[in-house]
This record gives structure tokens, sequence and C-alpha cells, in this order.
């Protein structure tokens, strides 16, 4: 494969300004490939970076700035030493690559890196830690260079499309697995966005008897279809007291909040039962969002935060190989990179029913 010099990218130039530009293909250095990237989901932080709504965390750190996280491609060349990988193989990347050295690291919990954010990209010491789309230079372009242990190679029978939401399903995954999924039990699934019907599909997949879905619209009526056994619309009914009445006044035995709602956990600690779990997977625009603490305490609640998504990969990939999690109906809508800003539009005003937006560079 003959690879250009230069290449097509969407940039970030300022808040709410993006730029198609062309810009050199990047090189990639001992331990890293280049990756032809194929496709590129867009996740519901991409317009709250747009708009600058992470400036708090200096996301972007520079401009121009490459963002897209979520996606999958193809490895067309490799850096030296790297001998895991050959040049053509099919890969979905992960956006956290902790530095391997801190105490976090070695543990496994790479996406809470004690290193996050030294890079080098500011001229100081590149302590190996990489968020790429978020602090290091993303996959909204034709090619990136990516460290090995981000990537995982993709099983023949799912499609580059699919793959690319390896990384939305593995935040879903992440926080089912921090909860817990009791077999034969009850399980609540708060917000039936892209991560909370992942969630869903995740819960039957580990042997939940019962997943009851809490949401409205159209994506309510998706996470029927997609396998969910109750649904309760919030603005029809009390979720708390539907839940409660569903298991017999005793409750959830987990509750996996994706919805982002400011009263959702309050709400999720209602209606679980004790000694229940509540996985908080979504993050929010309020940060003093209120959790009953005396319910929390004296029914021996179990709140588990969950970023990312670590050491999830090869589960999720499988997960859409078998069909567990039926990835290809979670897509909506496809646009080249040149329409990036529709397909940004389509995506966070929840146009044309749309759930999972994807991007071909």
């Amino acid at each position: 494969m003959s690879i250009p010099k230069m290449m097509k990218a969407m940039t970030l130039t300022a808040y709410d300004h993006l730029k198609l530009v062309s810009v050199p293909v990047p090189q990639p250095g001992p331990g890293e490939v280049l990756c032809r990237i194929k496709s590129v989901a867009i996740c519901g932080s991409d317009p709250k970076m747009i708009h600058g709504g992470y400036a708090f965390t200096n996301w972007p750190p520079y401009y121009p700035f490459i963002m897209g996280h979520e996606w999958a491609g193809q490895i067309v060349a490799l850096g030296e030493g790297v001998e895991d990988f050959k040049i053509g193989d099919r890969v979905a990347g992960e956006a956290h690559v902790g530095c391997g050295k801190c105490d976090n690291c070695k543990r496994g919990h790479y996406t809470v890196c004690l290193n996050y954010g030294h890079d080098g990209h500011d001229g100081g010491l590149d302590l190996g830690h990489r968020h790429y789309g978020f602090y290091w230079q993303g996959a909204n372009a034709e090619y990136n260079v990516y460290k090995t242990s981000a990537l995982h190679r993709i099983p023949d029978n799912v499609s580059y499309d699919v793959a690319s939401m390896c990384d939305c399903a593995g935040v879903a995954f992440h926080g089912v697995q921090l909860a817990g999924v009791t077999p034969g039990g009850t399980s609540v699934v708060f917000g039936p966005g892209p991560i909370g019907l992942c969630a869903m599909q995740e819960c039957k997949a580990l042997g939940s008897g019962r997943v009851i879905m809490i949401g409205r619209g159209k994506k309510l009526e998706k996470a029927r279809e997609l396998g969910a056994d109750v649904c309760i619309d919030f603005e029809k009914e009390d979720p708390v007291q539907r839940v409660l009445e569903l298991t017999g006044g005793v409750g959830a035995d987990e509750v996996m909040e994706c919805s982002g709602a400011a009263d959702s956990p309050m709400k999720a600690c209602k209606l679980v039962r004790k000694t229940g779990s509540v996985a908080l997977i979504a993050t929010y625009h309020d940060p003093d969002v209120l959790i009953p603490v005396n319910t929390v305490n004296f029914n021996e609640i179990r709140i588990v935060g969950s970023k990312a998504n670590p050491n999830v990969s090869e589960e999720v990939l499988n997960f859409f190989s078998t069909g567990a999690i039926q990835g290809e109906k979670l897509i909506t809508h496809t646009f080249p990179l040149e329409e990036y800003e529709k397909a940004v539009d389509i995506f966070e005003h929840k146009k044309e029913n749309s759930i999972k937006v994807v991007i071909h560079p």
C-alpha cells in the first residue's frame, strides 16, 4: 500500500471552529504503528469539546487539534520494534494509553494514570501517557499513529463501522463489570443512548434475568427492539415506583446510570435493592449531583464510579462478533469527513432519530 505524504484532517482551530485541512501524514516511532483510519464514531464528548465544555480539563491542549477517539482502521506501517502486529491487521483503538510506570497503571487502572497529561506535547517531560483525541491528536483524519498497547484486532465478521464503537461499548461494559450482574436477577439501565443501549445488551449477555430500560421517545423504542424486557417512559410514570412494583418492593439488583441527568443518581439509589450496586457511567453537566447518603448507608448500597474502558476491548469485540451486542442496529448515519459538521449537528441535536453517527475519513 502506497502511503501519501499528506492527508486530510478535520481540525478544531478554536471553540466552535472546525476546518478541513491538509497536513503531513505522521510517522510511527518505536512501539507505534501507522493506521489508515476507516471509521470514526462520534461520541457525546465530541460536541461538548467543540463548544468549549471541557476547558477546565484543558481539552484540547492546543490548536489546531485533531479530535476523534472512537475509531477502527488498518495498520499500514510499523515502527521500530513492533512484533505483535503486522501490516494489514484490522484494529480498533482505545483512547487511553497509560504511562505504564505509575502504581495505577501497574494495577491495570491506566484510564486513571497518575501521569495523565504528561505526554510532552507542551515541551515538558514525556512520561508516555496518551489520551488520543483529547490530549493527543486523534482519528478525525485519514491516518494516525498509535501505540500498539492501544490496539485490538477486529474479528473477521465485524465491520469497521461496528468496531469503531468498541470504545463506546467498552465504556458501558467497564461500568457493568464494576457494578456486577446478578444471574437471573433484575438490572436497570437509565438512558437509552448509545452507551445505555450497549450496557443493556451486556447485562443480558452476562445473564441478567430481566433488564429494565428507563428513558423516553424513539430511543426507548430502540431499547425494546434490541431486547429490553421492560421499558419505562419517565415522562409517563415514576420509574422508582414502577421498578419497586415490578420487583415486589425489593428493588433492582444493580443499576447502570448512563443518562447523565442530574436526578438519575438519586433515583437509582431509591430503586436499587438493599446491598445492591449503582454504577455511575455517565458524565454530568451539573457537578453537584445529589445522592441520598442515608439511603446509601442504611441500605448498604455500593456506588461505583466508572471512567472509560480499561481492559474490556477484547470482550466487547467478541460481543459484536457473536451478536450479543447488535452493533449494526445502533448505527443510524454515516458521513464522509468533509461533512463532519453536519454529522455532529445531527448527532448532538438528535435529529432524524440518530443514535450512533460514523465518519468515514
